[in-house]
């Protein structure tokens, strides 16, 4: 079994990192997410494996099988925060596939397939409006040019801050695997929302990962004197804005039986003046759903009731589609093998969508890939209040385990002594 107090000293020495009095803030490529990366490095090659940090930033750790030349079993996460956030989001996930090779190496396991250890860097689009580059780049699916132009909120561009970090950003498509490195990848993750917790369910068996769809809308009216212009007579930006936030919640609730739900998150209100009429508003949506079909209705109903806005408001509407990613399906053979170990083990679970992306979405293009959730008090995330008991994460752990020694085969003269201690 793994250590419970050795997890928890790890996960409290790599929570400082980062830690101010408005949570955490390891923000990606920054000093702090470096601090954090070189602690995780070093805890690494502490427990035996080889490490390396390819062209994207990401560190990539390996556990030697007894058939170097199999492909690797991959487990990880992310190290990198919001602005505010907390510290389980991808740190857990992180330090669960470190405590895993740490107990194997204390039951002196051997796994024919070796095991790679990913800490992925840049998952969250706190700092440049756009995620996952390192689990992007391993994949594939980015290149130098798709990300060239990020800035971050103080206006500094991606090459500036990741050359501070001794990468270059011409190197990107280097962190590209082959197909054939990953036999299988595994991400345990916090749930981020409340259906864990809700049925009392330890673990969350995840069946898809959704994607989003999003755009910026610029809604164009007359801005005018609010007390002198009559109500017919307006061409109100804000109205506009507001109709298809509503109409849009409604598509929403017209495919929640696929897990599909919109979201307008932003508006922004020009001049801004309480006597003024809103000549102009900008929104930015969020659509997103596993399934893409579900997802296609909501996107087509948008297009269309814009074009009656036009038509009935008399406004000018400009959507620009900012992105259109796919819905993932986790792999049915890693799904049953993480549902046959909770089965055995007589933890309960359930199986169920992710609404956030996650780097396994990705990794999905290179080999099968499966993801397990641990519950989040509250449902709480990307928040300083963000927590999970400690005993849930030891759960999620123990799934974990045995669902990568299913996966990675244990060697044959060590199968005797592991089948007494599973």
């Amino acid at each position: 079994m793994v250590e419970v107090q050795r997890f928890k000293q790890t996960m409290d020495e790599l929570g400082k990192i980062g830690s101010t009095d408005r949570g955490m803030k390891r923000l990606a490529y920054s000093k702090e997410e470096k601090q954090a990366t070189d602690y995780f490095m070093a805890q690494c090659k502490a427990a035996g494996l080889s490490v390396r940090m390819d062209a994207a930033g990401n560190v990539i750790a390996r556990r030697t099988g007894t058939c170097p030349e199999l492909p690797a079993i991959g487990i990880g996460s992310h190290l990198d925060t919001v602005y505010e956030g907390g510290k389980y989001d991808g740190a857990i996930g992180v330090l669960a596939a470190l405590e895993i090779v740490r107990d194997l190496n204390d039951r002196h396991i051997r796994t024919t397939h070796p095991i790679d250890i990913f800490a992925f860097a840049c998952e969250e689009s706190a700092r440049f409006g756009f995620s996952q580059i390192g689990s992007k780049a391993i994949a594939g699916l980015i290149k130098q040019k798709d990300i060239a132009r990020l800035t971050d909120k103080e206006g500094r561009t991606i090459q500036s801050i990741v050359a501070e970090r001794g990468l270059e950003l011409g190197r990107l498509e280097e962190a590209q695997l082959q197909k054939h490195a990953l036999a299988a990848f595994m991400e345990m993750h916090i749930e981020q929302g409340p259906m864990l917790e809700g049925t009392n369910s330890p673990i969350g068996v995840v069946s898809g990962i959704a994607a989003p769809t999003r755009f910026n809308i610029c809604v164009k009216g007359h801005a005018a004197h609010s007390g002198s212009t009559p109500m017919n007579q307006r061409q109100d930006a804000l109205i506009g804005a507001a109709e298809i936030t509503i109409e849009l919640e409604k598509a929403a609730r017209r495919e929640m039986e696929h897990g599909t739900v919109a979201t307008v998150g932003d508006i922004e209100i020009a001049p801004g003046a309480m006597n003024v009429v809103p000549g102009e508003t900008h929104l930015k949506v969020d659509i997103r759903s596993i399934s893409r079909t579900s997802k296609d209705r909501v996107v087509q109903f948008l297009y269309t009731f814009l074009d009656h806005l036009r038509a009935t408001r008399h406004l000018q509407i400009d959507c620009t589609l900012l992105s259109d990613e796919t819905p993932v399906r986790m792999d049915a053979d890693v799904i049953k093998t993480f549902e046959t170990v909770c089965r055995k083990k007589k933890i309960g679970f359930i199986r169920m969508p992710s609404g956030a992306g996650h780097d396994t979405m990705n990794m999905a293009v290179l080999c099968p890939v499966g993801m397990i959730f641990v519950p989040s008090t509250g449902g709480i995330s990307h928040h300083p209040d963000e927590h999970t008991d400690l005993q849930d994460i030891m759960t999620g752990i123990e799934v974990l385990e045995a669902a990568v020694l299913e996966r990675a085969v244990i060697e044959s003269n060590t199968k005797a002594g592991v089948k007494q201690s599973l």
